[in-house]
């Protein structure tokens, strides 16, 4: 970090000196503001991305921003700093993965990398069992063998001091620049590389003694993105994969800036700048061995606590669907049934038009995001090469693409509320109140990246 701080302290840092303290945060929200509409205006129009639907999206923005505001937990404690920088930043990385080659080759390359390591459990899952069995389609095979893998990778990294390290420089760097504690960046950068379980698993010390905002942030990034393990499924449904990884890294600042507008940070945290690091909890391990077998041990819990709330999360969904659905059929509501799905289609019929969706898409583009919602993402993007959703414009499908890119769903919910509550049961309590308003949090993330998409020549 000292070269960086070094051309950072007598470069910008000299100009930001000079302007006066109570001018900072003005000054950098209309250089955001400027920013955006040069970028979104002054590209030449082209179908249906025209100035005008442009606009409109620049209008969503704002309008997203605003909802945060209303509804945020306390409007006074918003670090402004924090929001102002991270939408900045969620700008200029879709630029820089999007206009750049280096860009797009540099988060791809460790999106592959973070596969490549997750995939290691498959040699292990085929001992137990065949490669049939380790190649299939199955939630199960294809989340609890990598979970299990890396946590007890992390319990070895953590054993050795590694992985404090990392937390202790990582919290400097983005405490100097967005003002957020060092558990919530680390989160924050690997979620969209390693998976919501997998990313909250590298703070794993941090959890019992974080504060319900940074509980709230973690939770959110979790949401606002998808892991890079998972990009290979999804491009094999035929989504665009630029748009998937742009997604997935602009979700860093995303998160960041919306949780801290919706949950602001009232208390103090331990590892703001300087790392308290805390103790691990229970007996520490003899060694490396017994440190490796105990992070397996806490992986299996935490695998299993994860399958059994999804299915119920999953089944009470099916529950619900089949009430309304019989209720519907009452009152002559067959074609399409009455569901949650379609009810969300319609809620969020205004939301796809503050995101620049042509008119004519609206309807199937708020079905396509419910789905995403109520079932997952993968039901959503297989839904964008069928009927009637393939028919869609090109605008709205790439949209859709951003807005349907991260975890934000009922059963992704089963799955924080499971990891975080096995790895801290004191915490529970707080884990379920902030867990409603992270999964907000997270699809209005998502929602942010894909009016930021709309609103210029980024495709």
């Amino acid at each position: 970090m000292r070269p960086a701080r070094f051309i950072w302290r007598n470069s910008l840092y000299r100009i930001y000196e000079i302007i006066p303290s109570r001018l900072h945060q003005p000054l950098a929200a209309l250089v955001t503001v400027a920013t955006i509409l040069v970028a979104s205006l002054v590209p030449a129009e082209s179908g249906d991305n025209t100035r005008a639907n442009r606009g409109v999206s620049i209008f969503g923005l704002i309008v997203l921003v605003g909802v945060l505001y209303l509804t945020s937990r306390s409007r006074k404690d918003i670090r402004w700093h924090t929001v102002i920088g991270g939408m900045l930043s969620q700008f200029i990385i879709a630029l820089f993965v999007l206009k750049t080659t280096a860009g797009y080759d540099i988060f791809s390359f460790i999106s592959n990398l973070a596969e490549i390591l997750l995939g290691f459990s498959d040699d292990g899952l085929t001992f137990l069992t065949d490669k049939d069995v380790a190649k299939s389609d199955w939630f199960m095979i294809g989340t609890m063998p990598p979970i299990i893998f890396f946590v007890s990778i992390v319990s070895l990294l953590y054993y050795w001091g590694i992985l404090q390290w990392i937390v202790h420089k990582v919290a400097i760097f983005f405490f100097w620049t967005l003002r957020v504690s060092g558990a919530e960046a680390v989160v924050a950068a690997a979620t969209p590389f390693v998976g919501q379980g997998e990313s909250a698993m590298l703070i794993k010390p941090f959890i019992p003694y974080l504060t319900r905002a940074e509980m709230h942030q973690v939770m959110t990034c979790g949401f606002a993105t998808v892991s890079g393990s998972m990009l290979a499924a999804y491009i094999s449904l035929g989504v665009n994969p630029q748009a998937l990884v742009t997604s997935c890294v602009m979700s860093i600042p995303a998160s960041l800036a919306v949780s801290k507008m919706r949950y602001p940070e009232t208390e103090e945290t331990l590892s703001s700048g300087n790392v308290a690091m805390p103790d691990d909890g229970g007996d520490k391990p003899a060694n490396a061995l017994h440190a490796f077998a105990n992070g397996a041990w806490l992986g299996l819990k935490i695998a299993v606590s994860i399958v059994a709330t999804i299915l119920c999360v999953i089944s009470i969904i099916a529950l619900i669907n089949g009430a309304l659905t019989w209720w519907g059929r009452y009152w002559s509501i067959s074609d399409p049934y009455l569901t949650l799905d379609l009810i969300l289609g319609y809620i969020l019929y205004p939301v796809a038009w503050l995101l620049g969706v042509p008119k004519k898409d609206l309807r199937p583009f708020g079905k396509v995001v419910g789905m995403k919602i109520i079932a997952n993402e993968f039901v959503a993007f297989q839904s964008l090469s069928e009927e009637p959703y393939s028919r869609m414009s090109s605008r709205a499908k790439l949209i859709a693409t951003y807005a349907c890119c991260g975890f934000g769903n009922l059963g992704s919910l089963g799955v924080q509320i499971a990891i975080l509550s096995q790895v801290a049961p004191g915490r529970a309590g707080d884990v379920s109140g902030v867990a409603v308003s992270a999964l907000f949090s997270g699809i209005l993330s998502t929602f942010s990246s894909a009016s930021i998409a709309a609103q210029g020549d980024l495709y």
